[in-house]
């Protein structure tokens, strides 16, 4: 769809609940943040108890990756992930709109790796995975270096608009997820790009491989892209603290990557991933359909019935 006929379409009467629902929450960005966080925690209880948005998903994805846990304990994690998702909302406003001295205090750690990885004039990959997240603290990253992001257009035109604009306010440049040249060019021009390869889709660049030792489709094009462009991989990672604090930590770029094994590239992404994920579990994107469509041989994990 042409950027033309987005435009004339967001503004159908259809989509009016919409805009009203953005007015609502750039004023719940004026509110302070303990106000935001009680406000989240009655959200969260709300739409894990009586919306019960994607709850079967969640449950499903966290007692595959979590076997070890007891049914109490699983529980607990996905009534935490919904507080998460719920604080991620207001996050999501704060990244886009909050003056710099509205934000919450953060640290980054090993911003060195990513300044010395771009000094090396190839651009950079700062690999990541989708956290709840994930706005606030690339708006933390853009106010320290400049960095660019890869986006994907949600199917309302309203919100596609506004997240793309605040993106491209405050990130270095902006490519759609499936535009490969461009992201070639880009990191080929000496940016830094933020780049999640955690949601896997069935693509020449997937294969079946475990992430959390569960069969999942998995991304395998980060070793292609790196070595088309020559970027080294900087891991990055992004965790919200118990004092409501935020900590970005960003790793030296991956040694002997890519290798001429791409699966066992994959992996250890995946891998790597993991550990970060374990260390605040709650705060991963769980409500993704993360093990759909794997074809044959594979359960359906989710049913049949839509959430």
């Amino acid at each position: 769809m042409s950027r033309a006929s987005e435009q004339s379409r967001r503004w159908l009467p259809s989509y009016w609940p919409t805009w009203l629902g953005a007015a609502l929450l750039r004023l719940v960005d004026l509110l302070p943040w303990p106000e935001k966080r009680l406000l989240a925690r009655g959200l969260g209880w709300l739409a894990f108890h009586v919306i019960r948005i994607r709850r079967r998903v969640v449950f499903t994805n966290l007692g595959l990756c979590f076997p070890e846990k007891s049914a109490a304990e699983i529980h607990a994690l996905a009534r935490a992930h919904y507080d998460s998702l719920a604080l991620g909302l207001f996050e999501v406003c704060a990244g886009w709109w909050a003056r710099t001295g509205d934000l919450p205090p953060s640290r980054i750690h090993g911003l060195e790796h990513l300044q010395a990885a771009l000094a090396r004039g190839h651009g950079a990959i700062l690999l990541t995975a989708h956290f709840t997240t994930l706005e606030i603290c690339g708006r933390f990253m853009a106010e320290a270096i400049p960095v660019g992001c890869l986006y994907r257009d949600p199917n309302n035109p309203v919100v596609a608009h506004l997240m793309r604009g605040q993106r491209e306010r405050h990130m270095s440049v902006a490519v759609h997820f499936d535009d490969l040249r461009g992201l070639v060019r880009t990191l080929r021009g000496g940016h830094a790009i933020w780049y999640a390869p955690d949601q896997g889709k069935r693509s020449k660049s997937s294969e079946i491989l475990p992430f959390f030792g569960v069969p999942a489709i998995t991304n395998t094009a980060t070793g292609k892209i790196t070595e088309m462009t020559g970027a080294p991989v900087v891991p990055y990672f992004a965790k919200r603290e118990a004092d409501h604090s935020y900590t970005l930590t960003l790793l030296p770029p991956l040694e002997n990557f890519p290798t001429a094994d791409a699966s066992a590239d994959a992996i250890r992404i995946n891998q790597l991933i993991e550990e970060y994920i374990r260390q605040a579990p709650e705060q991963y994107f769980w409500v993704h359909k993360r093990f759909k469509a794997r074809g044959p041989g594979y359960p359906e994990v989710y049913g049949a019935r839509k959430e």
